[in-house]
């Protein structure tokens, strides 16, 4: 007789299921540390990102910074220079109007001063440094300064009819407000 091996006395083999009771603290230590695997990814994610953005802020001050210090890195030199050019101003202002009746060589010395002065002028405007055109003009309080009011019934109130020093800009920013007298319109006293 063939022998069976269940039959008989030996008993068949039962396939063991595993005992889940005994793996319990392990998936539940397990699920923890996933837990806290994923939070901190997350928090790692939170900093990345935000170092990434504060590295892109760094940058864009920084280039902000630099195109600042191109357009107004010579403000206070332009600022020093333009008492110059007023000299220079002032100094041809002073001239005779009709220079014909000068001596020839002091004539040539003022050619030389206006040249000058023009030169400067567009050594200025090559450096972003403009003049400001007041005279004629409307009273701006973001470019004139008053300094004396003057009363001239041809011009209507509020015009500069007189300009004492020259205002500048400096790549579309005030550098130096010019000094101006403005009009006034009052009825003449009795």
């Amino acid at each position: 007789m063939a022998s069976d091996p269940t039959a008989g006395g030996a008993p068949a083999e039962m396939p063991v299921e595993p005992d889940d009771n005994l793996d319990i603290p392990a998936k539940q230590e397990m699920a923890g540390e996933l837990q806290q695997l994923q939070a901190e990814k997350v928090e790692l994610q939170d900093k990345l990102l935000r170092a990434l953005a504060e590295a892109q802020n760094v940058r864009r001050r920084g280039q902000q910074d630099v195109e600042r210090e191109r357009k107004f890195g010579i403000e206070r030199f332009a600022k020093e220079i333009l008492s110059v050019a007023d000299n220079l101003g002032r100094a041809l202002s002073a001239l005779p109007a009709d220079p014909s009746q000068l001596d020839p060589s002091v004539r040539n010395v003022i050619t030389g001063v206006q040249a000058t002065e023009r030169e400067l002028q567009a050594v200025l405007e090559r450096n972003g440094v403009t003049r400001i055109e007041a005279l004629g003009k409307p009273f701006n309080a973001e470019f004139h300064q008053a300094v004396i009011e003057v009363n001239d019934p041809s011009q209507p109130a509020g015009t500069v009819v007189q300009e004492l020093a020259p205002g500048y800009l400096i790549a579309g920013r005030l550098l130096r407000a010019a000094m101006v007298a403005v009009s006034k319109n009052e009825p003449a006293a009795a």
